[in-house]
């Protein structure tokens, strides 16, 4: 076929093709054989021909770093996002569902990825839980890590969190990156440079994820690391990670979106929004189309795929507007899978017994409202010095403030005059009544209550309000719903998203999702002036890995130090 002496299943032509091994645009016919490409060039007999009439012809986007579970949707439900948006590729770390199902989530979703149109690839979660600051619901040590690097579709080691566990050498971090030696091993190092850096990259660890930085970013170029350039829904570093791709270094840089919420799929799309908002801040499309592609196939050893060229998966799109990214058709291994943002595969029915091993997920020891003060050192005074979680704007890592707070009866409570709430955090796999309590600034809430089972990464249910009522309130319907989203005040809840599966995900369509969602952020927003992504936000302030201070079940963890304070 490929020598032109028998016909092509399917022959696509008169093509624009985008040449990423050589960044140029040519003109020709792509023959396709089964799931694989034949040629390029003249070929006209097929059994079936489809005429681009000058389109252009891309190979299928890739994500190279994300977390399928903060979409929060089911793995079919995910790929019915993403395939008609052109990613035919994901990278994904699932140490979300991990962290609560163990072994048994992660073979959830793979079981499901064999039966969709999308390459889901696997990386065996590095940190399960991420530390021992925290309660996860279960644990992956070096000989599950084994395990899954034999099983299908795993390609490597997923993003080593806990940096200061490698650079202080702990023997159970060492361990599962020596098991993984011979693969890829992602890196997590927010904010690591200098001879930590060293350490860091000596281990075996080949890229970041995390830099937020013009200076970051570069000191890890030029160590050898590869720059995976994220821009998600509440991580934003593409403004100041773009200046770095050059002629010299774009071929060690790709992007990626790490995590990308349900109501952002549907209203911008996934790593073609990044694709997008790169080339409109002057990165030339071809290029861009090189990070999403080529890039990031071969730094993950993929060497079937990120270009159109004999022998490679037919994972194609056609682009009607370069410039403007506007993606028309999808194929999946030579199959039409959608056109014109719209799938065109259909999905097993989504039973609730499809996923019952994954239900049932919320055990939390009872409640009271005396359970969650927040008691001060000493009682007869109307303030204290007590250590602050503050928000930073369009970044998941905090600042750690030092303030006085207002003491009310001898218990801390929030002073919304400065913007100081209570931050609480439920164990919510044992039920064995851990509570960490403490207090967050620049969350905007005046009134009410958020409360949330996804919390990075071991997924406690985490809350954030300005009265102990409403946070009792909202922490009791996420374990009626068996975990989801709640927005509450005055001790009625407005509004809900149910996650039935894991407390992180929901069988339900992508507009009905959505719709749940955003009913559920317009609710959150008339409690106050709150800031883009309010859960998104919340779903960070547990992770004890990002500097500088969060809030697990065990209380307030000075990330910088690496222990608890509180």
């Amino acid at each position: 076929m490929a020598r032109g002496e028998a016909p092509a299943d399917l022959v696509l032509k008169n093509a624009r093709i985008i040449n990423t091994f050589v960044g140029e645009i040519e003109q020709g016919n792509v023959a396709i054989y089964g799931d694989r490409i034949a040629g390029i060039g003249d070929y006209d007999e097929a059994k079936e021909i489809i005429d681009l009439q000058g389109n252009y012809l891309a190979p299928g986007l890739t994500d190279g770093h994300t977390h399928i579970e903060s979409s929060m949707l089911h793995p079919a439900r995910y790929a019915q996002a993403v395939v008609p948006r052109g990613t035919l590729t994901v990278v994904t770390d699932l140490h979300e569902i991990a962290n609560v199902c163990g072994l048994k989530g992660i073979k959830f979703v793979i079981d499901w990825a064999q039966k969709l149109p999308l390459d889901m690839l696997f990386m065996a979660p590095s940190c399960v839980p991420a530390t021992t600051l925290e309660t996860s619901g279960a644990q992956i040590g070096t000989e599950e890590v084994k395990g899954l690097l034999t099983s299908p579709n795993v390609i490597g080691l997923g993003e080593v969190m806990n940096f200061p566990g490698v650079l202080s050498g702990d023997e159970k971090v060492l361990n599962k990156i020596i098991a993984s030696q011979g693969s890829v091993i992602d890196g997590h190092a927010p904010g690591l440079k200098g001879k930590g850096l060293n350490a860091y990259i000596a281990a075996g660890i080949l890229s970041d994820h995390e830099c937020t930085t013009l200076e970051e970013g570069k000191e890890k170029l030029e160590r050898g690391m590869y720059l995976m350039i994220r821009e998600g829904s509440s991580e934003k570093n593409l403004d100041a990670l773009l200046p770095l791709v050059t002629d010299n270094t774009y071929k060690r840089c790709f992007f990626v979106v790490d995590d990308r919420s349900c109501s952002d799929l549907l209203h911008e799309g996934d790593i073609d929004w990044v694709l997008r908002e790169a080339i409109s801040k002057g990165l030339e499309p071809i290029r861009a189309l090189q990070m999403a592609t080529i890039n990031t196939a071969e730094y993950f050893r993929l060497y079937d795929r990120g270009a159109i060229a004999p022998g490679y998966l037919a994972n194609l799109v056609t682009i009607t507007d370069l410039s403007k990214l506007e993606i028309d058709m999808v194929f999946y291994k030579g199959k039409l899978v959608a056109r014109q943002g719209r799938p065109l595969f259909s999905l097993p029915q989504l039973k609730a017994n499809s996923y019952q091993l994954t239900a049932n997920t919320v055990r939390i020891k009872p409640l009271t409202i005396e359970l969650l003060s927040l008691r001060a050192k000493r009682s007869n005074l109307t303030e204290e010095t007590f250590p602050i979680i503050e928000i930073i704007p369009g970044q998941i890592t905090t600042e750690k403030r030092v303030e006085k707070v207002k003491v009310v009866d001898g218990m801390i409570v929030p002073d919304l005059e400065k913007d100081i709430l209570k931050l609480v955090v439920v164990e919510r796999h044992k039920a064995s009544g851990n509570i960490g309590l403490g207090l967050v600034k620049g969350f905007g809430l005046k009134q009410g209550a958020l409360a949330s089972s996804v919390a990075h990464d071991s997924h406690n249910i985490i809350a954030v309000g300005t009265n102990d009522f409403d946070i009792l309130k909202a922490i009791e319907e996420i374990e009626r719903l068996q975990g989801g989203l709640v927005a509450c005040v005055n001790g009625e809840v407005l509004a809900s998203l149910p996650l039935p599966i894991a407390g992180l995900l929901s069988p339900e369509p992508l507009v009905v999702v959505v719709a749940q969602f955003e009913k559920l952020e317009k609710a959150a927003a008339s409690l106050g002036n709150l800031p883009p992504a309010p859960f998104s936000i919340l779903s960070f302030l547990a992770l004890p890995v990002i500097p500088e201070l969060r809030l697990t079940d065990l209380g307030l963890v000075d990330v910088v130090a690496f222990k608890l304070i509180k």
